[in-house]
């Protein structure tokens, strides 16, 4: 379904440059997009594929249309639509074209779906094949529940989310809207909390480890997407919680009690353990591991694959992962490491023996 130029910026904002009534029927990059096509520029180094896109119209900030203004003929048979984030603009309008192409699931519940009587389905609700809703769940309008989804009892599910299939959401917890859950995500599982009761030392040591009820919850917060088999775990007491607007990517563990702060991203493969906080706006990078009962303030950046051992208060980037390098110079430089202790005694020995002879005249 082609939009005209008039038609986006009526919904979205931004000015038009050149034809108003222009269409664009699909989106593609500047060097790929053909003339039905919307492009965007949103690093200025790809300026020159602007002049050469056969686009039918560009994404482009009021700067770099400028700067394009100079070259002459550059503009010739091109229409634009000039806004400040031009990568946002795209993704809206991406959803917008997305939404109008997906085919159209009408409400209601699966035959093959198990939904207890107690539960609360809205009208507008769809529930996929063989899902389960347990007692006391409330799932709002618009919402929609693809295939093998388990909802357990007493959860809420807010309007307009999408739970994708295989998706499992423990008893007690609760989304707000627009929350988007990929497939195979577990939210809810109980925390790891183990209490330990052992007596005695090496071989004669015996015991266990005692389980502790995991008696909280998971709160998320509006428009939070979780990715594919990620894990947030309930709370030990109080609830876990997920702020509004979060964004978590596919295999994040998130531990029991932490809390993560608004418009906070955290990339795949990342590993929070319990009762840490996290602020808004960070950028939590791949593979990263942080510690327990740490606080992470606001504006924080930590990148990939950082342990993080302590809290870091402060707006900032953080790194502690060793680049890759050349393997023979990892093997030198970890021979260094591992005589390090030696080297410190010399130089220790050094100062010992300057401070007994007395400084130099």
């Amino acid at each position: 379904m082609p939009f005209t130029l008039e038609q986006l910026t009526a919904r979205f904002g931004g000015r038009i440059e050149g034809d108003p009534a222009r269409e664009v029927g699909g989106l593609a990059p500047l060097d790929q997009a053909g003339p039905g096509h919307l492009a965007f520029l949103a690093n200025p180094k790809y300026l020159p594929q602007v002049e050469t896109t056969r686009a039918a119209a560009v994404l482009i900030t009021e700067e770099a249309l400028a700067e394009l203004k100079g070259r002459g003929d550059a503009l010739a048979e091109r229409a634009f639509v000039v806004t400040p984030n031009p990568y946002a603009y795209f993704a809206r309008v991406a959803q917008v074209f997305v939404a109008a192409a997906a085919p159209r699931v009408s409400a209601g519940i699966h035959p093959s779906a198990s939904v207890d009587p107690s539960a609360r389905v809205a009208e507008t609700a769809t529930i996929g094949p063989f899902v389960v809703v347990e007692a006391g769940a409330v799932i709002g309008e618009h919402v929609r529940i693809d295939a093998h989804v388990f909802i357990g009892r007493g959860t809420a599910i807010g309007e307009g989310s999408r739970i994708y299939p295989n998706v499992t959401i423990y008893h007690g917890c609760a989304l707000e809207a627009r929350v988007i859950v990929q497939s195979g995500a577990v939210i809810g599982s109980d925390g790891f909390g183990f209490a330990p009761d052992f007596t005695g030392e090496g071989d004669a040591r015996t015991g266990e480890w005692v389980k502790i009820p995991q008696v909280g919850g998971v709160k998320i917060g509006a428009d939070v997407e979780i990715g594919a088999n990620t894990t947030i775990d309930r709370g030990a007491m109080a609830d876990t919680v997920i702020e509004h607007d979060v964004k978590i990517d596919n295999l994040v563990q998130i531990a029991h009690n932490c809390r993560i702060g608004a418009y906070t991203v955290i990339a795949g493969c990342a590993g929070i353990a319990g009762s840490t906080t996290i602020g808004r706006h960070c950028m939590i990078g791949g593979a990263v591991g942080i510690a327990g009962h740490l606080k992470i303030g606001d504006f924080v950046i930590v990148t990939a694959k950082s342990g993080v051992s302590k809290s870091l208060p402060k707006a900032g980037m953080y790194t502690s992962a060793f680049p890759a390098v050349d393997h023979a110079e990892w093997n030198r430089s970890a021979a260094l490491l591992r005589n390090i202790d030696k080297l410190r005694d010399r130089i220790k020995a050094l100062e010992a023996n300057i401070q007994s002879k007395g400084a130099p005249e």
